[in-house]
């Protein structure tokens, strides 16, 4: 069976701004990617992708299976899972659904989850992704939906229990590696696991009393950290001290400081230095300034709304979150941002001691109490080309076509910034 993971429905926009630049099954949630939750839950031998066009390009390069490639769709039975149903609610319906061909779809009419056997997909219309969709849609038996992801917010707020879920699921119930003299456990060492090439530098407290640790390969923790579970360091990430509290997920190549509590970041993001990071979904190539810090509980202990697009203030049902912040984006020293900030891509934080805006859009910086358009396209491509190469990646034509795209999608966000403020 073959497994196509899929990301062109219109509720990829509720993950904005993280899924501005990558396919919703790319999403970090717990230890694992949403996608590489759904082929484990799946079972499936195979895997293809398709996401929106302007993405494949850069996708087909960071993705080990074909992306928008129609020929997937053919000579094999197939699962079409629509990327942000749940990996076990993919689980539970498969297990309930064992016909050979089934259509699940949401209130809306979003396809959630469809079973074609390899004859059943002969005989669908190939031309396009969505012309395959609407044949299985219509001629397909209809089946109970399966529960998913809804907004960022809900994987924030589910991450320790899925890196938990991870830890279990990937039999990780040993420690690993031996720790050095020094280092204090807080807890069992069946919930720890080191990596081979990873260092635990004495002075460290790992506390795994509310949930187990990972800590991949090439990954280090310096001295006069503290780790609580449930906690996943990515590869290659350094935790360089402070406090990491309980339900972070850190992506390759990190650098972490300060303080973090609840909080995902996809990867390739600094924040060395102090300051509070807490129940924050944070991009990839973001750079948080010394003393940068977001609010995650407002004072009147109401719950946290946040602004995605021209929808107007969106209820999250949670009486603590953070912010958004989308690739690429920089915030200087002592920038303060507000509870449920929505920070896009590329952006220029300079708050001078005051809140941030709750709604930033991509491209655009706050300076001097104003949101604008303070950089131009080619200056922050080329810092992009020179942040690449310091943790060996290389920014190519396709990501630049990428962002050009973006940049346009994002166009009316900036005309009516007015809209949206703090």
């Amino acid at each position: 069976m073959r497994l196509i993971l899929l990301d062109i429905f219109s509720s990829r926009h509720n993950f904005f701004p993280i899924t501005l630049s990558r396919p919703l099954w790319e999403l970090q949630c717990g230890i694992r990617s949403l996608g590489t939750k759904q082929q484990a839950a799946s079972r499936a031998t195979h895997v293809a992708g398709f996401t929106c066009d302007y993405l494949a390009d850069v996708a087909k390069s960071e993705n080990p299976f074909p992306v928008n490639d129609l020929s997937a769709l053919a000579d094999d039975d197939l699962l079409l899972v629509n990327a942000r149903v749940k990996a076990d609610a993919l689980a539970r319906w498969l297990a309930h659904w064992p016909a050979d061909d089934a259509v699940a779809l949401a209130d809306d009419g979003e396809l959630l989850v469809a079973r074609a056997t390899r004859d059943t997909a002969a005989q669908a219309d190939r031309t396009s992704i969505e012309a395959f969709l609407r044949h299985l849609m219509f001629d397909l038996p209809p089946a109970r939906p399966p529960e998913c992801w809804e907004f960022a917010w809900h994987l924030v707020h589910a991450n320790g229990d899925e890196i938990a879920a991870d830890f279990a699921a990937m039999g990780l119930h040993r420690q690993g590696r031996p720790l050095d003299a020094g280092v204090l456990l807080r807890g069992s060492g069946d919930d720890l696991y080191v990596a081979d090439t990873a260092t635990v530098a004495p002075l460290a407290v790992l506390d795994t009393t509310n949930g187990p640790i990972l800590i991949a390969h090439g990954a280090s923790v310096e001295p006069f950290t503290l780790v609580e579970g449930p906690c996943f360091v990515g590869p290659h990430t350094r935790l360089l001290g402070g406090k990491c509290r309980h339900g972070n997920s850190f992506g390759p190549h990190c650098r972490i400081g300060g303080e973090v509590e609840a909080s995902i970041f996809q990867g390739y993001a600094n924040k060395a230095h102090d300051g509070f990071i807490g129940h924050a979904y944070v991009g990839q190539w973001v750079n948080f300034g010394a003393l940068t810090t977001n609010s995650d509980l407002r004072n009147d202990y109401d719950n946290v709304r946040v602004r995605i697009d021209d929808r107007g203030p969106l209820h999250t049902g949670m009486t603590k979150f953070g912010s958004l912040i989308g690739d690429h984006t920089k915030t200087s020293i002592g920038t303060l941002m507000n509870t449920g900030a929505y920070i896009g891509a590329f952006c220029m934080l300079a708050s001078a001691g005051e809140l941030c805006p709750r709604f930033i859009p991509s491209f655009s910086s706050y300076l001097q109490s104003h949101v604008g358009e303070q950089c131009t396209r080619e200056q922050l491509f080329r810092t992009a080309t020179t942040v690449l190469p310091r943790r060996q990646r290389v920014w190519t034509p396709a990501m630049e076509t990428l962002w050009n795209t973006v940049y346009d999608m994002t166009a009316a966000d900036r005309v009516s910034v007015d809209m949206f403020a703090a």
